[in-house]
C-alpha cells in the first residue's frame, strides 16, 4: 500500500494539536478559579481559602508545564510539513504569534515563579497580583491563537501579493481588521467559556471525590460550591455564545453549516434541525434521523419559513466532509446541554442542602471532566474539518498548503515517535496529578514577615536571621529550611575553626527560635 504524505501530514498535525489541547483550556479554566479563590482569601483571611488557593495552584502548575511542552512541536510542523501554507500566511500569523509571545508568554513566565514558589515569601496582595497576571497571560495567549485561527476561517484586512518565485502570499493591510475578523469575537468567547466549563468540572470532580471518601471536608465543600456556581454560569453562557458562533458560520461559511447539519438539499420552506441520525452521503439523506421542523431556520434567521442553504448550493469540489462535522457538532451540543442540566441539578440539591450526601450525583461529578474535555476537542474538530477543503477559507486549499518534499515514510515514523512520547507524557501527567490529589491540600503556612511592601518584608526577614555573632546568613534557618549545621549540608564536615568540636549546644537567636516555632511541618511545596 502506497503511503499518502498529504494524509499523513494531516494525521500528524491532528495528533499533536489534539493532545496539546488537553491542557490550555484546563489551564485557563483553573487560572480563573484560582483568582476567585485567592481573592476570597485576601478579603476574608479564611485559612480554608488559602488551602484551596495553594492546592489548585499545584494542579495548575502541572497542567501549565504540560501545555508548554506539547505546544512547541506544532511550530516546527508548520515549517516542515506545511511550508507552503507557512509562506502564504507568514506575514499574517507572524504578527499574531509575536503578540502572543510579548503579551502572553512574558506575562506568564514573569509571574509564574511568584505564583508557585511565593507562598509565605511575599505578601498576600503581591501573590494575588501574580495569580491575576498569570491568569491574564493564559487568556492573552488564547486571544492571539484564536485570532490567527479565526483569520483562517474568515480572512480580512489582507491583500494577496505574488512573490518572486510566482507563489501568492497574504499581507496585512489593516491590522485591526485582521484582529477583529468576522469570526474572532464569537469564536473567542465560546473558546473561553469552553475552557471555563472544563476548569469548573475539573474542580468539581476532585472535590466530589474527597466528599465521597470523607477527606478534607471543609476544603472539598468550599471548592465544590464555588466550582458549581462557576460551572452553572459558564455552561449557560457557553450555550449562548455557541448560538452566536453558529449564526456567524451560517453567514460566513454556509457550506460548513450545511455539513454540520447534514443539510443536503435546500428546499423551499423552513429547514428542520436534526437532533441525531446517521448521514448517508451517497443517498443525500439522514438515516434514523429525529428532527424538529423549522427549528434550524428559526435559530439562524429568526424566521421559521426562510430556507437555510444546503450543500446543493455549492460546487461539489468545495463540499466539506459530512460525517465528521455532523457527529462532532451534535455530540458537542448534547454534551453542552448535559452540562447545563447537571450544574442546574447540582444547584437544586445545594438549595435543598443535600448535595453533599447525594452520592449518586457526586459520582457523576467525579467523571465530569471527561465529557467536558471531549466537548472542547469536538468543537475544534468541527471547526477545522468543516472548513475543508480550505486551509485558509476561500484562498488556499489544504492540498496546496502541505510540503510535498517530505517523504511519507519520514512522516509515518514521526507519527509513531510522537504517539510513544505523548503516551509517556500522558502517563506522567496522570501519575503526578494522582499523586497530588491523593496527598490532598496542605494546611496554611504562616508568612515569615507581613510588611506594607514586599521589599520591606524581605529585608525584615534577612535582618532577623543574621547571626548576632557575625556569622554567615547562609547558615541561618531561612523559610525553606536549609540545614542549620553546615556539616550536615556538606556531608563530609568542615575543617578549621568553623567546624564544631564540642557537644555544647550553640546559642539560638530569639528571632530564629520564633521562626522555628512558626514553621509548619512539611512547609510549602
Amino acid at each position: 500500500m502506497e503511503l499518502d504524505p498529504f494524509i499523513l501530514s494531516r494525521i500528524q498535525f491532528a495528533l499533536t494539536i489534539m493532545f496539546h489541547y488537553i491542557f490550555p483550556p484546563l489551564t485557563i479554566g483553573l487560572s480563573v478559579f484560582m483568582v476567585v479563590v485567592e481573592f476570597l482569601w485576601l478579603k476574608t483571611g479564611d485559612p480554608v481559602y488559602e488551602s484551596m488557593a495553594r492546592f489548585w495552584t499545584k494542579i495548575f502548575a502541572v497542567n501549565f508545564a504540560m501545555g508548554v511542552a506539547t505546544g512547541i512541536v506544532m511550530e516546527f510542523e508548520f515549517g516542515t510539513n506545511w511550508a507552503r501554507y507557512s509562506k502564504f500566511v507568514g506575514d499574517v500569523f507572524g504578527s499574531a504569534l509575536a503578540a502572543e509571545g510579548i503579551f502572553a508568554f512574558f506575562l506568564e513566565s514573569g509571574f509564574l515563579s511568584v505564583l508557585v514558589f511565593g507562598w509565605g515569601k511575599v505578601s498576600r496582595k503581591l501573590h494575588f497580583f501574580a495569580t491575576t497576571m498569570v491568569c491574564l497571560g493564559s487568556i492573552f495567549s488564547s486571544i492571539w491563537i484564536t485570532i490567527a485561527n479565526s483569520w483562517q476561517q474568515t480572512p480580512a484586512g489582507y491583500r494577496l501579493v505574488q512573490t518572486a518565485s510566482g507563489l501568492m502570499r497574504a499581507e496585512i493591510v489593516d491590522f485591526w481588521a485582521m484582529v477583529f475578523n468576522p469570526s474572532t469575537v464569537p469564536r473567542l468567547l465560546h473558546t473561553w467559556l469552553g475552557a471555563f466549563v472544563l476548569g469548573a468540572f475539573f474542580v468539581l470532580s476532585i472535590s466530589a471525590f474527597y466528599l465521597l471518601k470523607n477527606r478534607h471536608l471543609d476544603f472539598a465543600r468550599r471548592s465544590f460550591v464555588c466550582a458549581l456556581i462557576y460551572a452553572t454560569l459558564a455552561s449557560g453562557a457557553a450555550g449562548a455564545t455557541g448560538h452566536l458562533q453558529a449564526c456567524e458560520v451560517a453567514e460566513q461559511q454556509p457550506a460548513k453549516l450545511a455539513a454540520m447539519e447534514a443539510h443536503f438539499n435546500t428546499g423551499s420552506g423552513g429547514t428542520e434541525l436534526y437532533l441525531f441520525g446517521i448521514p448517508d452521503v451517497k443517498e443525500k439523506t439522514v438515516r434514523f434521523g429525529v428532527s424538529i421542523p423549522y427549528l434550524l431556520s428559526l435559530l439562524v434567521y429568526f424566521n421559521p419559513e426562510k430556507p437555510v442553504p444546503g450543500l446543493d448550493k455549492f460546487p461539489v469540489q468545495d463540499h466539506p466532509p459530512i460525517e465528521i462535522p455532523f457527529f462532532c457538532f451534535h455530540t458537542m451540543v448534547m454534551l453542552g446541554c448535559s452540562f447545563i442540566a447537571l450544574s442546574g441539578l447540582g444547584l437544586f440539591y445545594l438549595w435543598k442542602k443535600t448535595i453533599f450526601t447525594t452520592r449518586w450525583l457526586l459520582w457523576i461529578f467525579v467523571f465530569g471532566p471527561i465529557p467536558a474535555l471531549m466537548a472542547n476537542e469536538l468543537g475544534w474538530v468541527t471547526a477545522e474539518t468543516g472548513r475543508q477543503p480550505w486551509v485558509v477559507y476561500g484562498l488556499l486549499r489544504t492540498i496546496d498548503g502541505y510540503s510535498n518534499t517530505v517523504p511519507a515514510e519520514h512522516i509515518l515514523a514521526s507519527i509513531i515517535m510522537f504517539a510513544c512520547i505523548y503516551a509517556l507524557l500522558f502517563w506522567v501527567w496522570v501519575y503526578v496529578l494522582h499523586t497530588k490529589i491523593m496527598h490532598g491540600p496542605d494546611g496554611p503556612v504562616p508568612q515569615t514577615a507581613e510588611q506594607s511592601s514586599d521589599a520591606g518584608a524581605v529585608l525584615d526577614v534577612a535582618s532577623r536571621l543574621v547571626d548576632p555573632s557575625g556569622g554567615s546568613l547562609t547558615l541561618a534557618k531561612i523559610p525553606f529550611a536549609l540545614p542549620r549545621d553546615p556539616t550536615t549540608f556538606l556531608g563530609q564536615g568542615l575543617s578549621g575553626p568553623q567546624a564544631s568540636t564540642s557537644d555544647s549546644k550553640p546559642a539560638v537567636d530569639p528571632a530564629v527560635k520564633e521562626l522555628d516555632q512558626d514553621q509548619e511541618p512539611g512547609g510549602s511545596s
